[in-house]
């Protein structure tokens, strides 16, 4: 079970984690939270449906990070999101006002889901038992894989985008595994590559 997922029974999933393990996951979710933001919370005497339906805002994200994890709905400049070929002359705009009226009503939601999946995965490593060797078995119900794996999708779209992953660089052959020990971004690559075993792992546990 070390370092890989099992499934248990009611559709959840377990791992065995040491302290290390432990540390640096809840680090990079706390970490996470921090970067995603506490939320807009309703203020005293505030009624609590209209805060519930304010609007967020209607530009990107100027952080690469928050960029990549609530992209334009419609792409940018060179398109909507998945299309190929550029925009058309005067479709442009359209793009970028629709993109804007999308991110206004959707971007709180969304970053208030991401927190929330965040915070679970902080509350389920906090809720461990410490076993003998020092690590501990975290069981998961089947909600809380759901959470986790998107959260361990947002921390490795957030550190590849620090680290300026591109597709050719995470290959067996990609030069993320030809980093030399020297290399500052060797830890940061480390816990890159190494959430993604992760994530891969309790994708294959939770596939029927």
């Amino acid at each position: 079970m070390a370092g890989h997922f099992e499934a248990t029974p009611g559709g959840g999933a377990a791992v065995a984690l040491d302290e290390v393990e432990i540390s640096i996951l809840r680090s990079l979710a706390v970490q996470l939270l921090e970067l995603i933001g506490p939320g807009d919370q309703p203020a005293d005497g505030e009624d609590p449906l209209a805060a519930l339906f304010a609007e967020g805002p209607s530009e990107p994200p100027t952080d690469p990070a928050l960029a990549r994890l609530f992209p334009d709905a419609y792409g940018g400049p060179g398109g909507p999101e998945g299309s190929t070929g550029a925009v058309k002359p005067g479709e442009e705009r359209e793009l970028r006002e629709r993109s804007a009226e999308f991110r206004r009503f959707t971007e709180m939601d969304l970053r208030s889901g991401k927190r929330d999946d965040a915070l679970a995965v902080v509350r389920t490593l906090d809720a461990l038992s410490p076993a003998q060797e020092g690590g501990a078995v975290l069981t998961l119900t089947g909600d809380e894989c759901l959470s986790w794996l998107r959260s361990l999708n947002d921390l490795r779209l957030t550190i590849g985008t620090r680290l300026e992953v591109s597709d050719e660089d995470q290959g067996e052959e990609g030069s993320l595994y030809r980093l030399p020990d020297t290399d500052p971004r060797k830890p940061m690559v480390m816990a890159y590559l190494w959430l993604g075993a992760l994530q891969e792992s309790l994708v294959e546990t939770l596939m029927p």
